[in-house]
């Protein structure tokens, strides 16, 4: 019988398409993840089909879209807080847990996206969390708790991945020694799981916090680039941006409309700075899986959750189907079995990523996926279209995407708005082709549709099977406060 590979998942929160070397960024300097993208397969056409973390991960975790998670929005009720046991009874096994039955060993290490006194057993036989530690909520956190007890000194500080202030948007450095980050532990605990005498294979999953903000990479990292090399955002018609309302609700939460192109540039500096020093990192467990005698048996996989507008389309977070927020790097390495250095252009997204790893490890399970391993190794057809949801059906939140060809079609219920862009012409996505090409909206429109006849989603539509289109009403602006400072103690100048 044929050895089944260990397999090897890596992800990256908030890493966008283009903040890549393999991808054409002239800047950033990202020799690892090329390494990685040219030992294996490139997926040049990868998606978030729910860009924002929880949502995400929850694809990823149990290969089913929000239409059967039931978590469309980071604002959802956590699996944690009673969801779980009825989130199994929907999706079935998580994605460690069907590993684990078809004989893994399995560890996880990083983020999960849990608060630390929420984690949940999802099927690692190891689990070391290094979450986005703040403000005294260390209880349960691996890696704070690494810190506070071996590393003392560092105890004052309150907030290890960098300071969630109001202005959630600013250029720092990390107070820790590089050697003492979250992304340094991260690759520390992966290496020593990796190395664990055990005649069984395994599954790793290795999550790093970063690029996420607060964007502090550490020393020497923080100066690598210079703000004034790198382009300011691209903008297109204000309109047409904020079409997304979401834009303009998270702008003003987090007191991003106060960021002008130069603070636009800086953070992009540092968060260029934060990819390289993941990169740094990636690098160390790249080479010690070709120090192994398996190496050419071990699957790599990596991905992001999501990416960051970081003030293109005057957006800044994620949460919209713009490039800069939704399409996400996507590589595959499996030496045995792949052919090195190949650029794939099929549609794929999160929950084809389940399939997958489990048909790698002997036992497929697709569920809402598509068969990418079918594609990959059995000529199986590849998506035609890719369809996306963002915000609980049959509310003023609820938007779909429609990818199909070099189109791209979004439709905002919030008074039933229509994007169109044709990406092999228009890869910023700065002309809005709604009004110019009624009968292609009309017929990306019915694909929409129809994916909303699916359990989860007919809430989507109206009477008439159309997509649903509430009377626009403006969202209320509100503000974050990190710290409960009263919005009137600040001193406010607005870029207009």
């Amino acid at each position: 019988m044929k050895k089944v590979p260990n397999i090897l998942f890596i992800m990256c929160d908030q890493l966008r398409f283009d903040a890549l070397g393999i991808h054409g960024n002239p800047i950033v300097r990202t020799p690892n993840f090329d390494r990685l993208a040219r030992r294996g397969i490139d997926f040049s056409n990868a998606y978030s089909t729910c860009p924002v973390c929880i949502p995400a991960r929850m694809t990823i975790r149990t290969g089913c879209e929000p239409a059967r998670t039931g978590i469309y929005e980071n604002e959802m009720p956590r699996p944690m807080d009673g969801q779980h046991p009825d989130m199994r009874r929907r999706c079935g096994p998580y994605l460690a847990e069907a590993l684990r039955e078809q004989g893994y060993r399995t560890f996880g290490v990083g983020k999960f996206h849990h608060l630390p006194e929420g984690h949940e057993e999802i099927g690692y036989e190891d689990q070391v969390f290094a979450e986005e530690t703040m403000l005294g909520l260390w209880q349960g956190d691996h890696y704070a708790e690494w810190i506070r007890r071996e590393h003392s000194e560092f105890d004052f500080i309150e907030q290890l991945n960098g300071e969630r202030t109001e202005m959630y948007y600013m250029p720092q450095t990390s107070p820790l020694p590089a050697e003492l980050t979250s992304e340094s532990y991260v690759a520390d605990r992966a290496l020593e799981l990796m190395s664990q005498p055990d005649p069984r294979p395994w599954f790793g999953f290795v999550s790093f916090v970063g690029p996420h903000p607060p964007c502090a990479p550490p020393v020497p990292y923080n100066r690598m680039y210079n703000p004034d090399i790198i382009s300011n955002p691209v903008k297109g018609d204000l309109e047409t941006d904020q079409m997304d309302e979401q834009i303009r609700f998270m702008n003003y939460a987090i007191w991003a409309d106060e960021i002008n192109d130069f603070g636009a540039r800086s953070v992009k500096a540092r968060y260029y700075g934060e990819i390289s020093y993941i990169d740094h990192c990636l690098g160390r467990i790249l080479d010690a899986v070709d120090r192994r005698p398996d190496k050419e048996e071990t699957v790599i996989l990596f991905c992001s959750d999501h990416g960051d507008h970081l003030g293109d389309h005057h957006a800044w977070q994620k949460e919209s189907y713009f490039e800069q927020s939704c399409h996400i790097p996507l590589f595959l390495s499996w030496p045995e079995r792949l052919p090195a250095g190949e650029i794939n252009r099929d549609l794929v997204c999160h929950a084809d990523l389940f399939g997958l790893l489990t048909a790698a490890a002997g036992q497929q399970e697709e569920r809402d996926g598509a068969d990418l391993w079918g594609q990959l190794f059995e000529n199986a057809r590849p998506r035609q279209e890719l369809f996306a949801v963002y915000g609980r059906p049959g509310t003023p939140l609820f938007k779909c995407m429609v990818r199909k060809g070099a189109y791209k079609y979004i439709y905002f219920s919030n008074g039933g708005k229509e994007q169109l862009f044709q990406l092999d012409h228009d890869s910023q996505e700065l002309e809005n082709l709604a009004k110019k090409e009624p009968d292609r909206c009309a017929e990306l429109r019915a694909i929409a549709a129809a994916y909303c006849q699916r359990d989860g989603l007919r809430a989507a539509l109206d009477e008439g099977g159309e997509v649903l289109a509430h009377p626009e009403t403006a969202r209320p602006l509100v503000r974050i406060h990190q710290f409960g400072i009263p919005e009137n103690d600040f001193t406010v100048t607005r870029n207009r």
